[in-house]
């Protein structure tokens, strides 16, 4: 089968003249050959691939004109258009997921980009809002994430878990697997996460130190979300960089962008959906969707006995 391709993403091209343009667009980077979930795009979750939920949330988006898928692989690409929605095929050597996003940006005439994770099935639409708002209200601004407190105390100790540290104006600061900010005043910034078991008698009443832990998490301590807003020429000078000292130590592409001189907008959401890196992941969220699901119908159920 010959797939059409997008371009090589090699310097910044010019806006294509007879495209059509949108203000803002969501793109999805989606890969199959993930190590540890090969496949994962196409997984089924309740009948669906998982690529088609995030598509279908993104598409709720009240500020998104445009979604689309970004692959390297025909599958994916297949699967895409049978459920109506639009992808393209871009190159098998990209590092990362935002050069996979800025291949396809490349070639697209939107203002802002927005990199919409493709194993988030449970994306809420308006988290992708959340990212795009503070570029639409202030020109200045070049790019955007989202983070949300962290209120497990074993979440602040976990290296999967990327922790981000704002200043006044709501600028990341830091982003770290190690547990940040340090304040030496609290004991469970220096401590293993023991104060994470379950609650004891004395939390059930209302007292304890587990809650207290939480509340001092609370608006301390926030847990970043991987979704992305950038100006479309941004990404595309950013993709070029280099990888940087700090961004290769932690493992994360954001730092570059800080590294650079450049800021980064903070919004802070009420909570972030669970990511799925493995199948066990999956398995929680298909059971997880299955509980809201039953729940809902309970409530149907309710209300028409009501109103009979």
């Amino acid at each position: 089968m010959s797939l059409p391709k997008t371009q090589s993403f090699q310097g910044i091209p010019s806006r294509p003249p007879e495209a059509d343009v949108s203000q803002v667009i969501a793109l999805i980077p989606a890969r199959y050959g993930s190590t540890r979930f090969p496949g994962k795009p196409l997984a089924l979750l309740h009948g669906r691939p998982m690529i088609q939920h995030v598509y279908e949330r993104a598409r709720q988006a009240a500020l998104v004109e445009e979604v689309l898928v970004a692959t390297d692989d025909a599958r994916i690409l297949e699967a895409v258009r049978a459920f109506g929605g639009e992808a393209v095929i871009t190159g098998t050597h990209h590092r990362t997921g935002t050069e996979r996003v800025a291949e396809v940006a490349a070639l697209r005439s939107a203002e802002i980009v927005v990199n919409v994770q493709g194993d988030e099935p449970l994306i809420d639409p308006r988290a992708i809002d959340a990212a795009v708002r503070p570029l639409l209200e202030d020109p200045s601004l070049e790019m955007a994430t989202l983070a949300t407190p962290i209120r497990r105390a074993e979440e602040l100790f976990d290296p999967h878990v990327v922790k981000v540290v704002v200043n006044q104006q709501g600028d990341a600061l830091y982003f770290s697997r190690a547990p940040i900010p340090f304040n030496r005043s609290q004991k469970f910034f220096t401590s293993p996460p023991s104060l994470a078991l379950p609650p004891s008698r004395g939390e059930e009443s209302g007292g304890g130190g587990r809650s207290k832990v939480r509340r001092q998490l609370s608006g301390f301590s926030y847990r970043h979300v991987g979704l992305y807003a950038y100006r479309r020429d941004f990404l595309l000078r950013m993709a070029q960089w280099p990888p940087t000292p700090l961004e290769e130590a932690e493992r994360l592409e954001q730092l570059r962008v800080l590294e650079h001189g450049h800021r980064i907008r903070v919004v802070l959401v009420d909570d972030s959906a669970p990511g799925v890196d493995t199948p066990e992941d999956l398995e929680r969220i298909r059971i997880l969707k299955s509980r809201v699901k039953s729940q809902k119908s309970g409530v149907k159920s309710q209300e028409s006995g009501e109103k009979r």
